[in-house]
């Protein structure tokens, strides 16, 4: 039975009712930042009877929730009727993904990918980053007005990821229209026809990767699916679903979240001609805008935990197996941590930021994320000092949990 307001938190941690209508709103997806503050003024946490979650939005009360061990982030573990239940009921392959696993298979599937992603092999694949974005560039140079999410910022990381995994570039278009329907399984309201995209995709895309995976074992290969394969840890493998699974997350993660990351980052900087003319001269201040990007638009709105045993988080009573959801996007305009949150401030002191979560579940790919931007962003106002936003207010993605653009229109004077 779906548990409701009354008979799950105080009444001064329900969700008012005018609010309730907004958290699922098109406007909310847009732009969470003034219905957030509506929440702050009232409570730090409270139950959300849609999804049968506690919703938090404190820096401190999230930053605890992340590092929280207690607390699981498999969906098997989750009641019916939450959150966590409904991304359960999209996983085929429950059990295979890192990020949905809890330690100790997680903390094995993490060692055995995460050499590929260390800050020192990141940057060892920076110049390719340079000159993969040189290369698209040169195809908008001389162009008065483009699409920044099709032209760059969305090839970009896609480009990165596929030839990181030894794709053909080829068939690195079909990669990205295919994490594109997968990310959708994250959507907790996701349609009918979504979620057939989204299963024709899965089944598309694993007939493509066994048929890889098949070739690397006969004839291993110096990229990271080869590395994958062969890859051991204290006599550990991983097994063929485990590979997909991971390829799979690589894919979508690698692609979709810092395709926003770039996208809503050179928005801001758009939205704030004196931002953008600072690092534009500037350019050693890259660094700080783009934690400061991730601080002020986030990619990725929100995560979630599961609560193992009946306990009060933050005042709320939350029952065994229900969900909690840590709001990163509240937690990084918290003005606790942040003087003036709602000001983009490529120079503000410690633009620190839980945009990649925390915990034993801190993105995994934060530092290729971070080199993909920073390169973006400083080879865009290079080549285009003048850059500036075209036409109205560009169309965000209408999905749950992650915010950036469908299209974002530019100029060249």
């Amino acid at each position: 039975m779906t548990t409701t307001p009354e008979n799950h938190a105080p009444e001064n941690q329900a969700l008012p009712p005018d609010i309730l209508a907004n958290f699922y709103s098109p406007d909310f997806i847009r732009d969470p930042y003034e219905t957030l503050e509506k929440l702050r003024e009232r409570t730090s946490a409270f139950y959300e009877p849609v999804m049968g979650r506690t919703v938090l939005l404190g820096w401190d009360d999230i930053e605890t929730a992340l590092r929280d061990r207690t607390y699981s982030r498999d969906p098997r573990n989750a009641a019916e009727d939450t959150l966590m239940a409904r991304l359960r009921g999209q996983d085929e392959r429950p059990g295979t993904s890192i990020l949905f696993l809890d330690p100790p298979d997680h903390t094995r599937l993490r060692g055995l990918v995460n050499k590929a992603f260390t800050p020192r092999a990141v940057e060892a694949m920076r110049p390719r980053i340079e000159a993969i974005a040189e290369d698209l560039l040169d195809k908008v140079e001389g162009k008065p007005t483009w699409d920044l999410i099709e032209a760059f910022a969305a090839p970009l990381p896609t480009i990165v990821i596929a030839e990181m995994l030894g794709v053909d570039p080829k068939d690195q278009p079909q990669f990205k229209a295919w994490s594109d329907n997968l990310v959708k399984g994250l959507d907790p309201f996701i349609s009918p026809e979504d979620q057939q995209r989204l299963d024709e995709s899965r089944a598309a895309l694993d007939a493509y990767l066994r048929a890889q995976i098949a070739g690397r074992r006969a004839q291993p290969r110096d990229d990271l699916l080869s590395a994958l394969i062969v890859a051991e840890d204290e006599g550990h493998k991983l097994t063929e679903d485990e590979l997909l699974g991971t390829v799979s997350l690589l894919l979508v993660a690698g692609n979709v979240t810092t395709t926003d990351l770039i996208g809503n980052g050179v928005h801001a900087l758009l939205r704030h001609p004196d931002q953008k003319d600072l690092l534009r001269d500037d350019p050693s201040l890259i660094v700080n805008a783009v934690e400061e990007m991730l601080r002020y638009d986030s990619p990725v709105v929100l995560t979630g935990r599961i609560v193992m045993d009946d306990e009060v988080v933050t005042g709320c009573p939350v029952k065994k197996g229900h969900s909690l959801t840590p709001l990163l996007a509240a937690a990084n305009h918290d003005p606790a941590v942040h003087a003036d949150p709602h000001r983009f401030d490529i120079a503000r002191e410690d633009p620190k930021h839980q945009s990649f979560g925390g915990g034993a579940h801190y993105c995994l790919g934060a530092p290729l994320a971070r080199a993909e931007a920073q390169v973006a962003v400083t080879t865009l106002l290079r080549r285009f000092p003048n850059l500036h936003l075209a036409g109205p207010e560009p169309e965000r993605r209408l999905l749950i949990g992650f915010r950036g653009f469908l299209s974002l229109p530019v100029a060249v004077d």
